[in-house]
């Protein structure tokens, strides 16, 4: 039998009391809250809270001991880190320095909230309104940081010497499907709030981000060139250089034929360039993709464009110049003068500049970093 002023029953309450002021005064975070389930579970693998996407896991020790207020940042920490598809965002990034990131992120947004951080929590004021992909970099000394929480999804978990009854990690493939079901509660929660009429300024920003963050972009890259690596015949339409406006099946090689594009405008930083440049050499390592690489602000930069085979890594000229204004017209020009068409363009840029009139045949991905509109083709968020 469980005594009544045990840490469990004691824990039960305040988790019931928290959910239920949630839901009253921060109902975006109280419809989230009540929307993933809650199992209390022994301290040797969890010593306070954590999630795996799927259950929000607590230690009712550690619950036992928070005020009200920091029960509710315990609890709206964990479902922020689901409905912002942390556990599927991360890609090929540190996965310590990852965890610390997101937890920075949402720690400000909870403050935002007035709601008390509990022992332990990552808190930065410096980093008020930045996601987790811009922090990112941001941080130097991780290694000496750490989340309050535990991670556990992916290759996210805990070392533990007693991980016994401490849940499966889900797969790749539910990860995806709980990022599915995440997006849609993360919609239904919002749609909440806003006929409560009760978003802050904090979860404003939040529900701006979200909407324009689908899926991390290089599972979307990575899955649109996979896709078409697969195709045995393209339709494609030919250069516009070929006389005529007949279009045949042509048969295609396993090879994708990726054109990529870099901003070198005063508005985009070394470090992001390198960054940038980072992700296309690990999707360029994963799929058999001939990258031809251009840089350009008003003009296509001297050294390039330049054309990598699948094996050869890709790097940026030591002497790139770049830092003028912004014109994409050069890129496209480049590339409608060849013989051959690309199967994708990617193109990272922060968007201020005149787009072309006319979209071309091939598909373009628009990398935005900020938050500027496109007339056509597809806007990822890098940011």
């Amino acid at each position: 039998m469980v005594e009544e002023n045990s840490p469990t029953n004691l824990a039960e309450r305040k988790i019931s009391k928290a959910r239920t002021s949630l839901v009253m005064d921060k109902p975006f975070l109280g419809a989230l809250v009540l929307r993933m389930p809650l199992e209390p579970v022994s301290e040797s693998w969890c010593p306070t809270t954590a999630t795996d996407a799927r259950t929000l896991y607590y230690n009712p020790e550690f619950f036992a001991q928070l005020s009200d207020a920091q029960c509710q940042f315990a609890l709206a920490h964990e479902v922020l880190h689901c409905a912002l598809l942390h556990f599927n965002r991360r890609g090929h990034r540190d996965r310590q320095r990852w965890d610390v990131a997101c937890d920075y992120a949402i720690n400000t947004i909870l403050l935002e909230e007035d709601l008390e951080p509990v022992p332990g929590a990552l808190i930065e004021n410096a980093f008020k309104g930045m996601s987790a992909e811009e922090i990112y970099p941001c941080i130097e000394n991780f290694e000496d940081e750490e989340p309050h929480d535990n991670h556990l999804y992916g290759d996210s978990q805990t070392d533990s010497s007693d991980n016994t009854h401490q849940p499966q990690a889900p797969g790749q493939q539910e990860l995806e499907e709980l990022a599915s079901q995440w997006q849609q509660k993360f919609a239904g929660a919002a749609q909440l709030a806003r006929q409560a009429g009760k978003i802050s300024g904090g979860l404003a920003r939040l529900l701006t981000h979200q909407q324009n963050l689908q899926m991390p972009w290089r599972n979307l890259l990575a899955r649109y060139v996979t896709f078409s690596a697969k195709e045995d015949y393209s339709f494609s339409r030919p250069s516009t250089r070929r006389e005529g406006e007949f279009i045949s099946p042509s048969l295609r090689s396993a090879t994708i034929n990726l054109a990529v594009a870099i901003d070198i405008s005063g508005s985009i930083k070394a470090d992001e360039l390198a960054d940038f440049i980072a992700e296309i050499n690990a999707l360029h390592g994963q799929v058999n993709a001939r990258v031809t690489l251009m840089a350009c602000d008003v003009k296509l930069a001297a050294g390039l464009p330049r054309v990598y085979e699948a094996w050869e890594h890709l790097s940026l000229p030591d002497s790139l110049q770049g830092g003028g204004g912004t014109a994409f017209g050069p890129v496209f020009d480049w590339l409608n003068e060849q013989d051959t068409q690309p199967d994708l363009l990617v193109y990272f840029t922060d968007g201020l500049a005149r787009f072309p009139k006319n979209e071309p045949a091939y598909p373009v991905f628009w990398l935005i970093k900020g938050s500027a509109n496109v007339p056509w083709g597809q806007r990822i968020q890098l940011n």
